[in-house]
């Protein structure tokens, strides 16, 4: 079966802490790229996730996951002698906090060779982000892989700079990630970590420099204060929306998965990033990363209420 979008990447279980006064932990499952083709998934693209998971309880429930929600993981080795990773999420008046237990994970042991190239060569989209990059240098070379295959087949390449300084030196992360948005053709920045990478301040230069790297186009989120989205010949700036936000652990993937699931239907960058940017409101309203990530008729009502802000 072709399919509209494979993510590559490493999942992650959640536990959330759903009260900021109380201990309690929920669980429940993330990691940027499986929160993307969840939230794709949920949106009607025909989606497949690729990754390397411990062959322990953890990925079991993972796979279940994916089952339970459309994503086609068929091709996911199991590793007998790594473990699924997780992360904690804390809550407190500064926001949320993470904190990780990913060392020797599974997926950081993920390799070029075991690469599934037949399946890979029949999706539209591949994405990827610059943690599935991070988490060790075969897995930084195993995405690189990945996009030369699809990229050779036809494909395009779907690329989120999501940057996490802890996993990395900034000078590898930064030559690195300038490389994989040399290859992308929809590149998906966060402000922050766009700042941190290439050294500039404002939106508009950011935009400016990353669209000069190749990129067809370049959605830029500006967390509480919207998104900008661009092209070489337009360029739109979308307010936030005004909702009950309790949790932003998944808004930017539930963001990227709501993104490439209009773009890939209609062809048009706008109107996936005025999309995502309900979507990505929506995705803060409850906890955890997976559990809010929206149907498209709550998305379409957010964007019927026009509540922007």
């Amino acid at each position: 079966m072709s399919l509209d979008l494979v993510c590559l990447g490493e999942p992650l279980v959640e536990l959330n802490q759903t009260r900021p006064d109380e201990p309690l932990l929920r669980l429940g499952h993330g990691g940027d790229t499986s929160n993307c083709a969840i939230a794709a998934a949920r949106l009607g693209l025909k989606v497949g996730y690729w990754t390397r998971l411990g062959a322990d309880p953890l990925g079991d429930s993972f796979l279940e996951l994916w089952r339970r929600e459309g994503v086609d993981a068929s091709r996911v080795p199991r590793d007998p002698e790594a473990p699924t990773g997780l992360y904690v999420v804390t809550h407190g008046r500064d926001g949320h906090h993470f904190s990780y237990l990913r060392r020797g994970s599974a997926a950081s042991r993920m390799r070029p060779e075991d690469l599934p190239e037949t399946w890979l060569r029949g999706t539209r989209v591949l994405h990827a982000s610059a943690i599935s990059q991070a988490i060790s240098t075969s897995a930084c070379d195993t995405v690189f892989r990945a996009f030369e295959i699809v990229r050779a087949a036809g494909g395009a390449i779907a690329y989120d700079t999501n940057y996490r300084p802890a996993l990395w030196p900034a000078t590898r992360a930064r030559a690195i990630v300038r490389e994989a948005a040399r290859m992308a053709d929809i590149l998906l920045p966060g402000l922050e970590d766009a700042r941190a990478l290439f050294g500039l301040e404002q939106p508009e230069a950011i935009l400016d420099h990353l669209l000069d790297l190749g990129p067809k186009v370049v959605a830029l989120t500006l967390g509480a204060a919207g998104a900008i989205v661009a092209t070489p010949q337009r360029r739109e700036r979308l307010a936030a929306h005004r909702v009950a936000a309790v949790d932003a652990t998944g808004a930017g993937d539930a963001f990227d998965g709501a993104f490439l699931a209009v773009y890939l239907r209609t062809g048009d960058p706008f109107g996936a990033g005025r999309f995502a940017n309900a979507a990505a409101a929506l995705a803060t309203t409850g906890f955890g990363a997976v559990a809010p990530l929206p149907t498209r008729e709550a998305v379409e009502a957010l964007l019927d209420r026009g509540d922007v802000g």
